[in-house]
């Protein structure tokens, strides 16, 4: 059980497991509550977190940023091998399951909450005492399963239509659907708005019955890590503003193009970065 202190109401609050990811260059801070309460932090917002990390995964990369953590005996270890097709992924080790009566009462109406599950590590669905004025959900860790050996391939996501439809906004990679565009389709139709990342290709928001493409900017690409969870948390944030979703889509790319031109979570992007991708879309 964490310790549920007196916390000051935040603005942005992402739920799900950070992760300790492995990588040739050592372990690594990941998962999307980390991408994202940066980049909403680095977007002006006050961020906070409710997840559960073992005590092999340092969080000074949050520092600044209430996180409240369940016990677990470990992290959520994740382990990325990179060949000729492609990723292959292994889940190494699973950390506590997180219940919503976790999240402190002075969060459950935080403006934006984003629920962004890793490794299947929570309901999908918000209890009745939650009160957000917008819902953003990405979905990867309930479309996700895993053999003996952890090995990740995608899976069957159970009940995915209560939460497609109470969402305001759904952020999905065509990674995670294995390219399956009758899926695509069929999710569109029951969300609000859904919008599908491509790496470097850019990303397809899904609105009204209409579709669009975003071209990311042409940028020397380092590290792809985290650049959707940027971007989702990018377009979460600019369309609850501006209530726009065809700006949010673009500012969200642009914003997550200059994130892969750094490792890991040194993409989250700068004060610059930022006011250069909004005059770009204003213009």
């Amino acid at each position: 059980m964490p310790n549920l202190v007196s916390l000051e109401p935040v603005e942005y609050l992402a739920i799900g497991h950070a992760a300790h990811d492995l990588t040739a260059n050592g372990p690594r801070l990941g998962g999307t509550v980390a991408y994202s309460a940066l980049t909403a932090r680095a977007l002006g917002l006050k961020a906070g977190i409710v997840t559960a990390v073992g005590k092999e995964t340092p969080l000074d990369a949050l520092n600044g940023i209430p996180v409240v953590s369940i016990e677990t005996p470990n992290s959520a270890i994740f382990e990325n091998i990179y060949t000729r097709t492609g990723r292959v992924q292994y889940l190494r080790a699973q950390a506590a399951r997180i219940g919503f009566d976790f999240v402190p009462e002075a969060w459950r109406n935080t403006a934006i909450i984003h629920l962004g599950p890793i490794a299947n590590e929570m309901d999908a669905v918000l209890p009745e005492d939650f009160s957000p004025a917008f819902l953003g959900v990405t979905p990867q860790g309930w479309m996700r399963t895993w053999d003996a050996e952890g090995r990740v391939s995608r899976g069957e996501w159970a009940n995915s239509e209560s939460v497609l439809q109470k969402a305001n906004a759904v952020v999905i990679s065509r990674e995670d659907v294995n390219g399956d565009h009758e899926l695509i389709e069929q999710m569109a139709h029951q969300t609000r708005m859904l919008v599908v990342t491509e790496g470097a290709e850019g990303c397809v928001l899904h609105w009204n019955g209409d579709r669009r493409r975003f071209r990311t900017l042409e940028v020397n690409e380092v590290d792809a890590t985290g650049a959707g969870d940027i971007l989702a948390a990018a377009f979460f944030i600019r369309l609850f503003n501006t209530r726009d979703p065809w700006e949010a889509a673009r500012f969200a790319t642009l914003v997550a193009s200059y994130s892969v031109t750094r490792v890991g979570l040194n993409g989250i992007p700068t004060l610059a970065e930022i006011e250069d991708c909004k005059m770009e879309v204003l213009q």
